[in-house]
């Protein structure tokens, strides 16, 4: 089944996050919130409340929020906003940890901790290894929220 997903992450991490994201098969999803990087520096110089609205805007219509999960993921602002709105909106969660990916200048990184939100909540949290599993990862998730 496709599914409208939100990719949620540190954008620091973003070369890793596009290595899964350009994989074909990584849907039967669409990937919702991913905005150009220039979109979200402009949406930076007007704060807070203007990052909370592009945000909100991206998870519209989102059934599953992917959390992909580096050194450093679970102290940021805004992935604590994601994870609550998501939350609220009832989207199913996943915590993929994705450190062990290479980044542009062929560096692995270190695993970070798991956003505490996503078990408390009932959700699960893996290590990247594919596509396929991501796909069965996001589905599992939404039969978690009932969606």
């Amino acid at each position: 089944m496709a599914r409208r997903v939100f990719f949620s992450f540190h954008y620091k991490y973003v070369w890793k996050v596009n290595q899964i994201r350009s994989i074909p098969n990584v849907t039967g999803t669409a990937a919702a919130g991913f905005q150009d990087a220039s979109l979200w520096e402009e949406a930076k110089k007007k704060g807070d409340k203007e990052i909370k609205k592009m945000i909100d805007g991206a998870l519209e219509r989102t059934s599953v929020t992917v959390v992909f999960v580096t050194y450093g993921t679970k102290d940021r602002k805004y992935i604590d906003y994601e994870i609550e709105q998501s939350l609220a909106r009832g989207n199913g969660l996943v915590a993929v940890q994705i450190h062990h990916l290479k980044d542009k200048g062929g560096e692995a990184g270190s695993p970070g901790a798991i956003p505490s939100q996503i078990e408390k909540n009932g959700f699960k949290a893996y290590k990247y290894t594919n596509s396929e599993d991501l796909s069965k990862w996001i589905e599992e998730a939404a039969k978690l929220a009932g969606k």
